[in-house]
């Protein structure tokens, strides 16, 4: 009698999809990757993984393609006003010495990633999913071409805007938290090339960062206090960002003007993904689909990878169990050694936004004395404790 080979669907050619797809392939599982984009998304701010996430990497024998794709050194962090005065200098390279850090693109993660699934996995470009109907035997998707593809597990990688949680779980409205912020993410084409590796305009309610990555080239962000939430269509993009620099540094306003035409500006509202549960019989949502951490939390890339990790670990712990058993209970594990992890970052999300970015002016200079005031040992030690911190947090999915 033929064995049968578990198949797994992925809905999102993201870091969470891919790494899933990786994980469980090693474990023996067939998996099919749907992605409603042409190609791989590019855009996406500057990530760095370290700790557990990093730890994951390496057991996935990414470590030396992610260092070639990486920028090896941090440097001078500098702090100019909206008057190009110098608040304050962080050097990186002595803050983080003996620290394991890999600091690289979003989109070089992912094409990282698809290139270790690519001859394995069938990646299916410029489709989505337009229904799903499962049993205890299987799940059954529907794509936009009408073809219809049945699994023994449905993956949800499709984003902290996902559809498939929005159908099969919650609205928006309902597991959405705004953390009140939005954040605009793009490539600059810098002729004049910045004079340090990586600086910031910070002012009240809005944070503005360009980071160096050669050849003439810049990473821009932008994170801004805001009441308005919910999608900005690519068109507005543009107009909206000149209109929450128009008092920003010339530098800021120079850099948009010069947004790299093969760059997407990518805009969206930072906000937590906050749900009881992350399944639904067959169908599991993953990454920020699931519990997405904001970029403020640092941990969403390497939170993505360990999460992959964690379920084909738990898969492969009930293989031998009747398949429908075997999925619940790896589904129910997997919550269960995630969670904790999830709301301790989320957690820290919610604490770290309003000084991250100072809503007020008298918040926002305060905070700025603060830092200029600290000794470089006492700085040191605040970042390696909240490293510490999300290095303890992550280790329980070990």
């Amino acid at each position: 009698m033929a064995t049968h080979t578990p198949h797994a669907l992925i809905s999102g050619a993201g870091i969470a999809g891919l790494a899933a797809a990786w994980w469980l392939q090693r474990i023996g599982w067939r998996c099919t990757v749907i992605e409603q984009a042409p190609g791989l998304r590019d855009g996406g701010h500057m990530l760095g993984l370290s700790g557990p996430g990093l730890a994951t990497a390496r057991q996935m024998d990414l470590v030396d393609a992610l260092q070639a794709v990486a920028f090896p050194d941090m440097g001078l962090h500098v702090y100019r006003d909206r008057n190009d005065r110098e608040i304050l200098r962080m050097d990186y390279r002595t803050l983080l010495r003996d620290m394991q850090w890999i600091t690289l693109r979003r989109g070089d993660l992912v094409r990282t990633l698809y290139q270790r699934v690519a001859d394995t996995v069938d990646v299916r470009f410029g489709q989505r999913i337009t229904a799903v109907v499962q049993d205890a035997h299987a799940v059954q998707a529907t794509l936009d071409d009408g073809s219809v593809l049945h699994a023994d597990l449905l993956l949800a990688a499709d984003g902290v805007h996902s559809w498939l949680r929005q159908q099969l779980f919650a609205t928006d409205a309902q597991a959405l938290q705004p953390l009140g912020y939005r954040y605009a993410s793009y490539e600059i084409d810098d002729p004049q090339q910045l004079a340090e590796q990586f600086v910031s305009y910070p002012e009240p309610a809005l944070q503005s960062e360009y980071y160096a990555l050669g050849h003439g080239r810049l990473a821009a962000l932008h994170v801004w206090r805001s009441a308005d939430c919910g999608e900005v269509a690519s068109p507005a993009r543009v107009p909206l960002l000149q209109q929450v620099t128009a008092r920003s540094n010339r530098f800021v306003r120079y850099g948009l003007q010069h947004a790299a035409s093969d760059s997407p500006v990518v805009i969206d509202d930072l906000a937590l993904v906050t749900l009881p549960r992350w399944h639904n019989g067959r169908v599991l949502l993953m990454g920020d689909a699931a519990h997405s951490l904001s970029l403020i939390s640092g941990q969403g890339a390497g939170m993505a990878l360990a999460s992959a990790s964690v379920l084909a670990q738990e898969l492969q712990r009930v293989a031998d169990l009747p398949q429908a058993e075997a999925i619940a209970a790896a589904l129910e594990r997997h919550d269960q050694r995630l969670r904790p992890t999830v709301l301790r970052l989320q957690q820290r999300s919610r604490r770290l936004a309003p000084a991250f970015v100072p809503a007020k002016a008298w918040s926002f200079h305060l905070r700025n004395l603060a830092l200029r005031a600290m000794p470089d040992a006492m700085l040191r030690r605040f970042f390696l404790n909240g490293l510490k911190s999300d290095a303890e947090a992550m280790a329980a999915l070990a």
